[in-house]
């Protein structure tokens, strides 16, 4: 490695240990362009500062590395995990073990991971230096972002919503990963920096009830409609629920902005005295919104319409947000959608350098600064085992892997599931275009189909909905096993009623959608029984929400969970009690 590069990464490291630093989006750029241009080299560098800070811990020891800190030795020593692997060691540090377990420094954070699926969300371990790579993602995918689309002294329409911290039986504090992040002081600072501060008070933000933030969020962004230059959320979903909810309540919100009093629906004391501080009788503001409403056709271009300084729409819109982007679309009419960042709860993966790129193309420049990167070729080895991991500088264009990550919070090679594509290279960082999920969704016999796989199935069979005027509003599934034989169940909840005749084809068409060799041959041999397609009512899958609420998990955190297993035994109740309809393909008769 050149001396110069040294110097550099050095520096990088201590800049990134300071919390306040002044925000340059051209020097953002700069720091990046000199990290991926020797990507391989900072990828080295980083994984020796992970080992040699960590390398003391109860962990690693057990793996006879004694003191190497390079790539060949760690990946000859150090196994591959899942989250099942480390679960041991991240429980003795909830619990209170101060002995350096996964970490050199202490852990003080748990992360709660959505854990939507089954129900039980996994603790992951979070400290001061993922929040300083959560902190350089933003800034690097803002400076790339502003250059396209600069805001200036605005401010963002952000649907956030943090859950209660708790306390683990060793008194650290507990929460999502978003919580974590709001409830972070330089998560402000920073935000502050890039000149886009929220609309909303925290007391909005960290409010107890988050029916009643999203009204208030609402409200805040009508009160300063005119200063709104980004509306955002942490997923697309989000955003999408706050304008079916601003539908509903419209009419309220504009009384509440024409006489400058409050709905009485905002219960909570801190909300309320918040909310009162900025709310002043402003009848002329309340015509004009209730004329742009009143003139929209079927709520199509709603978002520019009340917020006319509007640059885009901006939060994750990849894999199960995807369903979520026609219904967007209609909202924003001509505003740029703009995916957000690639990470999970165990960490951050690469930015949004591409902001132009629409949500279906989006790639994302993996930062090699932030942890260390291994990929799992997904085509087998010839005699059957699993291909060996490469390292970020070995990857091939157009070539599909699944993920492995060693970062600062004490994940070793920690495969977390994803499948991503080489789309290309910024400099000698691949870019990635994000696949699936590895896990499968359904599957009961020789069948293998992802979560891609349902939504590619959901979306052909709603087009048969057009004639009638109906839409998906969301959907799930399950795998029925207590039939014999078993059958996928698809669970839809619809915008309004359809014929019975037009439900029957939906459902024959997702049978048919299903083109996986596995699940076709299945069909035909009645190994798996016939598709069963469920109507939920109205509703349904808000009170999913409320559900993943109640258990202590973050609005602006939740995914719906697009397949419900069967340890999720009060979501699965749930959606059979809500079905009011049900139809069994024929498909295959």
């Amino acid at each position: 490695m050149s001396r110069k590069l040294a110097i550099f990464i050095s520096f990088h490291f201590k800049m990134l240990e300071k919390t306040e630093m002044k925000f340059d989006p051209e020097e953002v750029i700069e720091e990046f362009e000199a990290l991926t241009k020797e990507a391989g080299k900072v990828q080295q560098e980083t994984l020796k500062k992970i080992l040699e800070e960590n390398g003391g811990t109860v962990y690693l020891q057990q793996w006879g590395l004694n003191g190497r800190t390079d790539p060949e030795s760690f990946k000859a020593c150090v196994p591959l995990v899942t989250h099942k692997d480390l679960e041991p060691y991240i429980q003795r540090i909830a619990d209170g073990d101060l002995s350096p377990v996964l970490t050199g420094k202490p852990i003080t954070t748990i992360s709660l991971s959505s854990g939507t699926t089954q129900g039980k969300p996994k603790f992951v371990p979070f400290n001061d230096e993922l929040m300083e790579s959560t902190m350089q993602i933003f800034k690097t995918s803002f400076a790339f972002r502003n250059r396209e689309f600069p805001v200036e002294n605005g401010k963002a329409l952000q649907f956030i919503y943090s859950s209660k911290q708790f306390k683990t039986k060793g008194g650290l504090a507990a929460g999502t990963a978003t919580t974590n992040v709001y409830r972070n002081a330089h998560f402000k600072k920073t935000m502050k920096a890039m000149q886009t501060p929220c609309c909303s008070p925290d007391e909005v933000i960290f409010g107890p009830d988050f029916h009643q933030s999203l009204y208030c969020h609402l409200l805040c962004g009508l009160i300063f409609r005119d200063e709104v230059q980004v509306i955002s959320s942490t997923f697309a979903h989000s955003i999408v629920h706050a304008f079916r909810t601003f539908e509903q309540v419209w009419e309220e919100l504009v009384a509440d902005i024409r006489e400058g009093v409050l709905s009485s629906r905002v219960t909570v004391p801190s909300m309320r005295s918040a909310m009162l501080k900025l709310l002043k009788p402003d009848p002329e503001q309340a015509d004009t919104i209730y004329n742009k409403c009143s003139g929209l056709s079927n709520w199509y271009g709603l978002i520019p319409g009340l917020f006319p300084n509007a640059m885009y729409i901006y939060g994750i819109m990849t894999g199960s947000m995807e369903p979520y982007l026609k219904k967007l679309r209609h909202y924003a009419g001509e505003l740029p959608l703009l995916s957000a960042d690639y990470g999970s709860s165990e960490g951050w993966i690469g930015a949004n350098v591409n902001p132009k790129l629409p949500p279906e193309l989006v790639t994302y420049a993996v930062l090699p600064n932030i942890g260390y990167f291994e990929f799992i070729p997904l085509r087998g080895n010839l005699d059957g085992l699993e291909p060996t991991p490469v390292g970020l500088a070995e990857v091939k264009l157009g070539e599909e892997y699944e993920i492995v990550v060693t970062n600062f919070a004490g994940l070793y090679r920690y495969r977390l599931g994803d499948v991503v594509k080489i789309k290309g290279f910024h400099n000698a960082t691949p870019e990635l275009q994000f696949i699936c999920r590895r896990n499968l969704l359904l599957s009961i016999n020789i069948d293998k189909n992802t979560e891609k796989d349902l939504q590619l199935s959901v979306e052909a069979a709603a087009r048969l909905l057009i004639d009638e005027k109906l839409e998906v509003v969301d959907f799930t599934s399950h795998v029925n096993v207590a039939t014999d034989p078993g059958h996928y169940v698809v669970f839809w909840e619809l915008s309004g009623e359809g014929s019975d005749e037009t439900l029957q084809e939906c459902c024959d068409c997702l049978d048919k959608s299903f083109v996986d060799a596995g699940y076709v041959g299945s069909r035909k041999t009645n190994m798996i029984g016939a598709l069963e397609l469920r109507v939920v009512k109205r509703g349904t899958f808000h009170k999913i929400l409320d559900h993943f609420v109640g258990l202590g998990g973050a609005v602006s955190q939740f995914k719906t969970p697009r397949c419900v297993g069967p340890n999720n035994s009060r979501l699965l109740q749930l959606l059979y009690y809500d079905a009011v309809k049900s139809y069994f393909s024929t498909a295959y008769c």
